[in-house]
């Protein structure tokens, strides 16, 4: 062991020893009295503390800290690792990823991701809409900017096709192939915003900036020839979805990207390993999302349905969304860092 972490290493155990000894009780608890004998909270920490215990143990390994401590967190890692198995039984399959055991799957674990990195969020949700609003305000006072961030032969078939409207419908074989589009285009967006936040998240930001400037245009084009009712009622009911995913995707790239160039009192590679699942759960949430907004873009949004009943039930979906993210997986209050 070097001289610098011999000086690092107490510093690290102190700060440290409190979340190790409450991981070591919770494991120990959990064999000798199973689920039902610990408090919905502390079993809502475990998840948490055995994530932070194995960023403690890369740490402790690339820092080359004592045997000792590094063997201890070997095996505090086990040991929570072996509890966590247990409150997780086999072949859950896709029901039981997304709802999990009391509170430890996708549905709860993506919003409170999503709140633990609520900075990186409305960081990425400024670099999105900010410039879709000034892009689609510069571009209604002059429509010819428009052609400057999205090609005039996509831009022109577009304003046509809004200005016609939707009294027509479309066929349900029409919807199926639109539906199956949207998923493949928006999946692919909100992944580039995502994973391009490993290179110090300005990919992230690039491309929420980028995506943003070029949606505003679309908007403000279509306005521009007299069909920005017929475009808004077409986005309001999926759009929630949408680009809440996009955003939130670009959100978890720039947390990532964070988590290098400012790992804090971490190496980067086990800073990178501590947020590697809160973005993992944020990237799945926002999948989920896309898949239900290209269904609604593609069967709801394109149908002959009223303006009206489609703006008042695409408001709708805005609030269960923000109720959604802001409130869900909060059981473990007052519990430590998961009660957000």
């Amino acid at each position: 062991m070097s001289n610098v972490s011999r000086v690092a290493e107490p510093a690290f155990v102190a700060r440290r020893r409190a979340d190790w000894d409450d991981l070591e009780r919770l494991a120990r608890e959990l064999r000798e009295r199973g689920p039902k004998g610990l408090a919905g909270a502390e079993l809502a920490r475990l998840g948490p503390l055995h994530r932070d215990v194995c960023g403690d143990l890369a740490h402790a390994q690339s820092a080359r800290y004592s045997a000792p401590l590094v063997d201890r967190l070997r095996l505090l890692t086990a040991d929570g690792h072996a509890a966590l198995y247990g409150l997780r039984p086999r072949g859950r399959g896709l029901r039981g990823a997304l709802l999990g055991s009391g509170s430890g799957g996708l549905v709860h674990a993506f919003p409170r991701a999503v709140r633990r990195h609520a900075g990186a969020m409305a960081l990425a949700a400024a670099l999105f809409f900010v410039p879709l609003v000034v892009g689609a305000l510069v571009v209604l006072r002059d429509p010819t900017f428009a052609f400057r961030i999205v090609p005039e032969s996509m831009l022109k078939p577009l304003a046509e096709h809004y200005a016609q409207g939707f009294s027509g419908g479309r066929s349900a074989d029409e919807g199926a192939l639109m539906a199956g589009f949207y998923v493949n285009n928006n999946v692919g967006i909100a992944l580039r915003c995502f994973a391009l936040g490993i290179f110090g998240g300005l990919g992230s930001a690039f491309y929420l900036v980028f995506n943003g400037l070029a949606i505003g245009a679309i908007f403000g084009y279509v306005a521009s020839v007299g069909a920005g009712d017929n475009i808004a009622t077409f986005v309001v009911g999926h759009g929630s979805l949408e680009l809440g995913a996009i955003v939130l995707s670009g959100g978890a790239g720039l947390a990532l990207g964070w988590s290098i160039v400012a790992p804090g009192a971490r190496t980067r590679l086990a800073s990178l390993q501590a947020v590697g699942r809160d973005v993992v759960a944020i990237v799945g949430g926002a999948s989920v999302m896309l898949v239900m907004a290209a269904a609604i873009e593609g069967f709801w949004s394109g149908s002959s349905i009223g303006a009206l009943t489609k703006r008042v039930v695409g408001g709708g979906l805005f609030l269960l969304v923000l109720a959604y993210l802001a409130l869900v997986g909060r059981e473990g209050r007052g519990a430590g860092g998961d009660s957000k």
